[in-house]
């Protein structure tokens, strides 16, 4: 087994903050590691030591010689004047360095620039590494690499930063949530991509599926310590709980022993005293052991919400357009009681927008959107709210109401609610300056709950947050006696939560499938296996799709030239499908030369281009 880095009794504090002490983490060639921990607990510190950006207050930290570490940060911080290309290949790496010369010269150098590139990449055997860049920035959709950083978006500038980690020719690969700003196809290309690299990898994430399908190992970070866990999620749960188990009932022994101690200590001649030093050392230690706290969670969450009106929410032909941009297309539905949808789609596909014209905070360029009188919306934005930093965390709940009355009547104190949702009360009282970036995102999730709305809308509420406290969140949604609408890229809390998914196709086709999202993944891969039907980058159709979103609208049906030209569509997008795969599966092998290579390239972009215009002329005409 070879050690990659070897962490020895590590500890970091902030301030009187102590993060944690005393961890000793061993990493070794091909694991594949995931570092769970409530925000606030020090993950990206420890990843920032174990990386040398920061030290460590006490302890050692011994790393591989020569091994090549890349870390992406949760908020990575980029060059905003360079382009995408000056980014990506700005590691210090000779191979990277031949493949940006190469990517450069194709861009603006001469042909005999070019030849002399060709012979370089020949003499470093880097065509394989530069077909495998190609298809990273294909998926992650950075096509255009002359593009300035600073034009970009954040979800854009991450996916530029998780580019640059995976294409550095590296050994250990450290992650900050990776899926962060990532669409749902992103994210399962990412994670066939961890699972495949024969790259060490050490990553925190909240993506409960994501970590289950890479990782053999679990860290724990809690109580300042750090535990090991040798298997997938599921063991870690069962483990975790057996833990704190054990732990409680040893913090109960403890307690009980004390008492004797106690009564020892005070009983105990001053003339003997020193032949009694082990045992009271002994009892200082038991002290300790009998002070530690368990978290505990025997409140009733079941909030006593507004009561609702029988309507509650009716969409009516809203479309919504920006410049020559359709977001939303003559999109209808009316909400029932106790409604869970999953709102899906690609990056920049309007799925924000459909939010805010549901709350009015946006109006339809087209259609109407009624309200019911009793209904209390609970908006959970991606933009959070900025909080006063000289305010105390306590007193930016109490901004919003002091207690909540659960379904037995009895009123759930602000205290009690904040300690299930994870701040102690030891942590209510700090000042919001002193709180992580996650702590905050939970802070901003709190004020919005504590409005006790009876329809909350989620706006990538996974982002930034813990797996702990989307475990809380999800018990707290299933006593939710209200409806619920969700953004997320989480596969896992989408399954948890909602029970029909709509799905924004693009051009502001909105279909809508009931069932959660992994129903809707295998209807999905179902249907492309189906005769006649069309796989895209932008989902699956078939000759069959039907409209399913609330009023059915009657179809107009095709003229005879219509069906001629649908039937032309579906056969000429089959084909460039297939020509499409062929290509790519011809660049994946790495046996083509420069010719044949840019040739490839340049026939790709035509057939997507074709293909984008086919699609969606092809779903045009399956709507009449």
């Amino acid at each position: 087994m070879i050690s990659y880095l070897q962490a020895d009794s590590i500890g970091r504090q902030i301030g009187d903050h102590l993060l944690f002490e005393n961890i000793t983490l061993n990493i070794n060639k091909d694991d594949k590691m995931a570092l769970i921990a409530v925000n606030g607990a020090g993950k990206s510190s420890l990843l920032d030591i174990l990386t040398g950006m920061e030290k460590p207050d006490g302890g050692s930290l011994s790393i591989r010689r020569n091994l090549k570490i890349a870390y992406l940060k949760q908020s990575p911080v980029l060059n905003e004047s360079n382009k995408i290309i000056d980014e990506l290949f700005s590691t210090g790496s000779e191979l990277v360095k031949v493949i940006r010369e190469y990517e450069e010269c194709l861009l603006s150098g001469t042909p005999e620039r070019l030849q002399e590139m060709i012979h370089n990449m020949d003499d470093h055997k880097a065509w394989d590494y530069e077909v495998a860049v190609k298809q990273i920035l294909f998926k992650l959709k950075l096509t255009d690499l002359n593009t300035t950083i600073g034009t970009l978006s954040g979800g854009q500038k991450k996916r530029v930063a998780l580019a640059k980690v995976l294409v550095e020719d590296t050994d250990l690969l450290i992650l900050d949530e990776p899926t962060n700003h990532l669409d749902l196809d992103m994210i399962e290309w990412l994670e066939e991509y961890l699972i495949k690299t024969k790259k060490t990898i050490l990553m925190v994430t909240h993506d409960r599926y994501f970590l289950d399908r890479i990782c053999n190992v679990i860290l724990e970070l809690s109580d300042n310590e750090l535990y090991r866990y040798e298997g997938n999620y599921e063991y870690f749960l069962e483990k975790k709980q057996n833990r704190e188990y054990s732990a409680k009932i040893n913090t109960e022994k403890a307690k009980n022993l004390l008492k004797t101690e106690l009564e020892w200590m005070r009983r105990m001649p001053k003339a003997r005293r020193h032949k009694a030093k082990s045992r009271v050392e002994s009892f200082y230690d038991i002290k300790e052991r009998a002070a530690k706290k368990h978290e505990e969670k025997s409140i009733n969450i079941n909030v006593n919400i507004a009561r609702m009106g029988k309507k509650i929410l009716e969409i009516k032909n809203v479309s919504k357009a920006y410049g020559d941009k359709v977001v939303i297309r003559d999109f209808t539905y009316l909400f029932n009681r106790f409604e869970r949808a999953g709102l899906i789609g690609r990056n920049g596909t309007g799925k924000t927008t459909l939010l805010n014209i549901i709350t009015g905070l946006t109006e339809p360029d087209e259609g109407t959107v009624e309200r019911g009188e009793t209904i209390v919306f609970g908006y959970y934005r991606q933009q959070g709210i900025e909080f006063d930093d000289d305010m105390t965390v306590i007193d930016a709940v109490k901004n919003v109401a002091e207690q909540l009355m659960v379904s037995d009547g009895t009123l759930l104190s602000i205290t009690q609610f904040m300690n299930y949702f994870l701040f102690p009360p030891e942590k209510q009282y700090t000042l919001i300056r002193k709180l992580s970036g996650g702590e905050k995102r939970r802070l901003y999730l709190l004020t919005v709950l504590m409005k006790n709305p009876n329809f909350l809308i989620l706006d990538e509420p996974t982002n930034d947050l813990d797996i702990l406290t989307l475990n809380v969140l999800e018990e707290y949604l299933a006593n939710f006696r209200g409806c619920v609408i969700v953004v997320s890229h989480d596969r896992f809390f989408m399954d948890k939560v909602v029970d029909h998914i709509f799905e924004n196709k693009g051009e502001g086709f909105i279909k809508d499938f009931p069932g959660n999202y992994t129903q809707f993944r295998d209807k999905q891969e179902e249907a492309e296996k189906l005769p006649g039907s069309v796989k895209s980058s932008k989902g699956s159709y078939s000759e069959n799709t039907t409209e399913l979103s609330g009023k059915k609208e009657k179809k107009q049906g095709l003229t005879f030239k219509e069906k001629r030209e649908f039937e032309t569509l579906t056969t000429e997008i089959e084909r460039l499908e297939s020509e499409k795969m062929l290509i790519e599966s011809e660049m994946s092998t790495g046996s083509l030369n420069q010719k044949e290579l840019y040739s490839r390239s340049k026939r790709h972009g035509e057939i997507v281009n074709i293909l984008d215009n086919k699609e969606m002329r092809w779903l045009e005409l399956s709507e009449k």
